[in-house]
């Protein structure tokens, strides 16, 4: 099923969770006990990563293709454009497609870490909205979504230029919008009326994931660019070394800010779950 399809047909929260392509058996095996976990709570869809320069995109592909079939779940497709020319974008769009996969979400994509910045490839694209202006022109027939940042791309020069990029982005073809992650609610809301001033009327989805350790808290300022109140990190600082109590504090705070997200009309939640069932079982609890 087309996702959009999903969204413009019901007037409830659409709930959705994020995975990753494991690198071991032993991952494979955890992830499938992930999913089978998560089906419980009727997701909407399963979104599956794309590794650092297209690392993983056979096993994205194919991890898709065995939760739709494996437990009937409609899945959504990462798909980058880094390291690839247009034939080679086409040519796995042919495969995606074959696979009965009718959702991507097309992205630039992080660069391999031994390259460090994004560098377009000879006859490639330089951005997800040339991704999704090629995957368009090319007549395929998926439901396409795109990211977005509510604190500004890295890479934009200013807040009001990324807003543009994204209107371009939502030109070209994005049916809906998924953020990346963030903690501040007020700066997503903001982000929201910059884009609806903008003209952008797609749904936009807040990406929602719960910290569970003390050291993703540095990592995910740089990675995603996002702010974490001072008031969560000091709590948090306090039960480093506890980690049940660690969780428990975390998830409460992902509930209310849940919570408050869905008091304002949000379209849907994606939940980035790292592969693991227990923070957001915990919190769509609370939620449905």
């Amino acid at each position: 099923m087309k996702i959009s399809e999903i969204y413009s047909k019901t007037n409830n929260p659409v709930f959705s969770f994020e995975v990753f392509p494991p690198k071991t058996p032993e991952g494979d095996a955890k992830l499938i006990n992930t999913v089978s976990d998560l089906k419980k709570l009727s997701p909407s869809f399963i979104s599956v990563t794309y590794g650092a320069g297209g690392s993983t995109k056979d096993k994205t592909i194919d991890l898709c293709e065995n939760i739709q079939s494996q437990f009937k779940i409609t899945t959504m497709c990462h798909f980058t454009c880094v390291g690839a020319n247009s034939q080679e974008v086409k040519s796995t769009l042919n495969v995606i497609e074959s696979k009965k996969i009718e959702n991507v979400i097309a992205l630039r994509g992080d660069p391999p870490k031994d390259q460090g910045v994004f560098i377009k490839h000879p006859g490639g694209f330089a951005n997800g909205t040339e991704l999704i202006e090629f995957i368009r022109k090319e007549k395929f027939d998926f439901c396409l979504a795109g990211g977005c940042y509510p604190e500004k791309h890295p890479d934009s020069p200013t807040v009001e230029d990324d807003i543009l990029f994204l209107k371009k982005k939502v030109d070209a073809g994005a049916e809906f919008l998924i953020t990346q992650l963030f903690f501040s609610n007020q700066l997503f809301y903001n982000f929201l009326n910059k884009t609806k001033a903008a003209g952008i009327n797609v749904p936009i989805v807040p990406g929602i994931m719960p910290i569970t350790s003390f050291s993703q808290i540095e990592r995910f300022k740089s990675m995603a660019n996002c702010h974490i109140p001072d008031e969560l990190v000091n709590e948090l600082s306090l039960l480093k070394d506890k980690p049940t109590e660690f969780i428990d504090k975390s998830i409460e705070f992902t509930v209310k800010q849940c919570k408050d997200l869905l008091s304002k009309g949000v379209s849907g939640i994606h939940f980035y779950t790292l592969n693991q069932s227990r923070a957001t079982i915990e919190i769509m609890k609370s939620l449905i």
